[in-house]
């Protein structure tokens, strides 16, 4: 949340929902928060759905998969609701963030269960899993491995109790190498040699993430996620004729002799192993050799098993954007942000004085009725303004292109898909151009309410771009007044000649103008250090 932001007060009780909708299931976390920000968890639920099954050949998500996973979202939606949920939480991850038709399913969500469903990027979700694990584990000056391995990709950080030193996710799953190497109605034993041929595409596809970890130096490993935990407990019962145990481990010699049991029973039979969940029966074997090669070739004895995951690290994200000084000055997307900025080798200062006139441009169109948004979209374009001449570390030629592809493509941590195409857009209009669904693709993909947010934003952070013209930072503020119904001025205070910031603003405010339906005059604010000059002419 930008400074200056109102914060929402903490209820005295709060209860919210969060919602994974993987590869391969869909869990809920039900939690009651209390106002000591320490939650209870009220109800955990997990339904398999199978969303990515048959979806990583064509990348087509399948109505029947869509459907399933639907009515689940709308079953668990239904349960938090009953419980007096005040949020509900939803992400996405690997399954829909590769698929052509992931509008058509989020709409879907929608339009069954009533949730907003926000698309993640693999390391984003990584970033979470992260936050998830590390909130359940003791880790003091030690450095983990963190390992999940879901039904579509699996998830690399290393890091300490709370940040990450290396974070990676990478297209390998359970269920997408089960569709890669397996017909589905196989149900035989697995030769070795086919085992061996799905180690060697693991390694293919983590060569150059198992190169950068191995160099890292580690003082233990922590698996989470569905797989580890059931390889674990399969472990556990073959060695120990037990229930697994909070505290248990699986060595890599253990992990070896259970791919050697699964891999020697047929489907049928494999569903009876003691400790197997039968519904993963037929995915364990391909979830296995991501694990068991992960652990040889990163030279892992032994891996700690965690039930955490991304569910609990929706929980601390959650809390740490209610409240940031929970975790510091700067939120995670605030830092994020300023590491791409600054990797860019941004003007800092410039990007601070137009995302501090941009902000301030967006509550006086506000407070005089322009528009309805609120700290979300305030948010979204403060981090535009900081990014906006990013490009220019390409080219200052189309540098505004530039900097929408780099936002697009830096995986910013903290944000979903649609926000991270929102500031990539807003910041694309900085200059140049209006959004056009006809002339710009990426724009064309949003949804309406994505494409208006846009639409609204962009003239905003084409004047506050062109109200620091000089970089000098001489406008002090900003302001509208409403002149008549159709009439509305910008008051530009400062202490300076700052004639070719109005002059710049000639430049942009036709654009809004259009789309705010309003003629804008410029004037300077009363002052009695205020140049004369600075009263645009009527374009007329």
């Amino acid at each position: 949340m930008p400074a200056g932001a109102a914060r929402p007060p903490w209820p005295a009780d709060q209860v919210c929902a969060f919602l994974d909708v993987g590869t391969n299931s869909v869990r809920l976390l039900l939690v009651r928060i209390s106002p000591q920000r320490t939650y209870t968890i009220l109800s955990q639920q997990k339904e398999t759905v199978r969303l990515g099954e048959g979806g990583f050949v064509d990348h087509q998500l399948r109505p029947e998969a869509m459907r399933r996973a639907a009515l689940v979202c709308r079953k668990f939606a239904e349960m938090a609701r009953a419980y007096g949920a005040d949020d509900i939480v939803a992400v996405a991850t690997a399954a829909t963030r590769e698929a052509r038709n992931q509008r058509e399913f989020v709409r879907i969500v929608q339009d069954e269960a009533g949730i907003d469903l926000h698309i993640i990027s693999g390391v984003e979700e990584a970033r979470l899993i992260h936050q998830g694990v590390s909130s359940a584990v003791r880790l003091g000056d030690r450095r983990a491995l963190f390992i999940d391995v879901g039904g579509g990709s699996t998830e690399l950080i290393l890091g300490g109790q709370d940040h990450h030193v290396l974070i990676d996710s990478l297209k390998l799953g359970a269920i997408r190498l089960t569709s890669l190497f397996f017909l589905p109605d196989e149900t035989g034993p697995v030769a070795a040699d086919r085992f061996a041929l799905i180690q060697a595409h693991v390694r293919n596809v983590a060569i150059r993430s198992i190169q950068r970890f191995r160099e890292a130096p580690v003082d233990l490993a922590i698996g989470s996620s569905g797989t580890i935990e059931n390889l674990a407990d399969i472990a556990v019962r073959l060695i120990h004729r037990r229930a697994r145990a909070r505290d248990d481990e699986i060595t890599r010699t253990q992990l070896r002799d259970v791919v050697g049991l699964l891999c020697a029973a047929p489907l049928e039979q494999r569903r009876q192993l003691p400790g197997i969940n039968p519904a993963r029966a037929d995915i364990i074997i391909a979830g296995s050799a991501i694990v068991l090669t992960l652990m040889e070739d990163l030279g892992i004895e032994r891996l700690r098993i965690s039930d955490r995951g991304l569910r609990e690290g929706l929980i601390v994200d959650y809390l740490a954007r209610r409240h940031p000084d929970m975790f510091g000055d700067l939120s995670v997307r605030e830092r994020s942000v300023r590491r791409l900025g600054r990797a860019c080798g941004y003007d800092e200062a410039h990007a601070r004085t137009v995302a501090r006139l941009a902000t301030a441009l967006f509550d006086g169109a506000a407070a005089i009725g322009l528009h309805g948004y609120g700290p979300h979209e305030r948010e979204l374009l403060a981090h535009a303004a900081m990014l906006h001449d990013i490009g220019v570390f390409v080219s200052y030629d189309n540098h505004h292109a530039h900097t929408a592809y780099l936002i697009r493509n830096a995986d910013l941590l903290g944000f979903d898909a649609t926000e991270i195409a929102v500031i990539a857009l807003v910041a694309r209009f900085h200059r140049k151009g209006v959004p056009s669904r006809k002339a710009h693709p990426d724009f064309a993909a949003l949804d309406r309410p994505a494409r208006r947010m846009v639409r609204r934003l962009s003239p905003l952070l084409r004047l506050a771009e062109n109200l620091d013209r000089s970089h000098g930072g001489l406008v002090a503020d900003v302001s509208f007044e409403r002149i008549d119904g159709r009439t509305v001025a910008l008051v530009v205070g400062s202490d300076h000649d700052c004639q070719l910031e109005l002059w710049g603003v000639q430049a942009g405010r036709r654009l809004f103008e259009k789309t705010y339906g309003v003629r804008l005059t410029v004037r300077p604010a009363p002052s009695d250090a205020s140049p004369e000059p600075g009263v645009l002419p009527d374009p007329g």
